[in-house]
């Protein structure tokens, strides 16, 4: 099978964002963009979210998404992702890694 263009839209939310910044920056970083927007509950603790777009090579969504979200959980394991592969006319929705939706256009 030969690789496929998928552009990635996400939201990675993690209460951790100082060990998932380096994960982010080091598989996304020069394949796109990322950045931080931090959030705060209520006892104080530095919780974060990042807004991810990036353009990724693989076999599948499916495949990338488990990649990625396992990185992000290697060093933070309460690390959640919502995340929509597009690959020419199909588009893919993860929450986490089950497959939500899949979209025809």
């Amino acid at each position: 099978m030969t690789n496929k263009r998928f552009v990635l839209v996400a939201t990675v939310s993690t209460d951790n964002p100082k060990a998932i910044r380096p994960v982010l920056e080091k598989l996304v970083g020069h394949l796109g963009s990322f950045k931080e927007v931090s959030t705060e509950d209520a006892d104080q603790n530095g919780k974060g979210e990042f807004l991810v777009q990036a353009e990724l090579e693989g076999l599948s969504a499916k495949g990338l998404n488990r990649s990625l979200l396992s990185a992000l959980r290697s060093v933070e394991k309460r690390t959640r992702m919502r995340a929509e592969w597009s690959s020419s006319d199909i588009t893919e929705r993860y929450f986490d890694y089950v497959l939500k939706k899949t979209i025809k256009k």
